[in-house]
């Protein structure tokens, strides 16, 4: 379905046209995801900040770290974290060297539930580009990248 009809007119530039539908697709795809990590009873942001702490393969990272890495970056990640921590997903300690330095990595079992999280994710993200091919999927990163630069 064209954008105009979700936004319910055809009367637009195509530079606002181009924007409202990134926005409205992103918002499009946010919920689907959130209805994937609903039953885990987690956020996106949270399986986020996940993700980051298991690729550095069992190095501890800051909040600084974390939040460099975020994809939404408005994220409040000492909350995120310690939500993480209430579920014993990951851990935090103050660093031996540097006591201003608090230390956050996943634990084993938030490695074990992001394993199960993921794969519910990766299942969602090939649903929701089924209808792509490599050369449209490439065609868009390439377009997205460019419109950030």
């Amino acid at each position: 379905m064209d954008i105009e009809t979700h936004i319910k007119t055809d009367n637009i530039s195509e530079h606002k046209k181009a924007l409202i539908n990134i926005i409205y697709t992103s918002n499009y795809i946010n919920e689907e995801i959130n209805q994937v990590l609903k039953p885990f009873d987690i956020s996106i942001q949270q399986f986020n900040v996940l993700r980051i702490l298991k690729g550095r393969n069992d190095k501890p990272a800051s909040l600084t770290n974390i939040q460099n890495r975020m994809v939404s970056k408005m994220s409040n990640t000492t909350r995120l974290v310690d939500k993480l921590i209430d579920k014993d997903l990951v851990s935090r300690t103050v660093c031996e060297h540097n006591r201003r330095k608090v230390e956050i990595v996943i634990t084993a079992y938030g490695k074990t539930f992001l394993e199960q999280v993921n794969t519910a994710v990766e299942q969602k993200e090939k649903e929701l580009t089924q209808h792509l091919n490599i050369e449209a999927l490439e065609n868009i990163n390439h377009l997205l990248n460019t419109l950030r630069t």
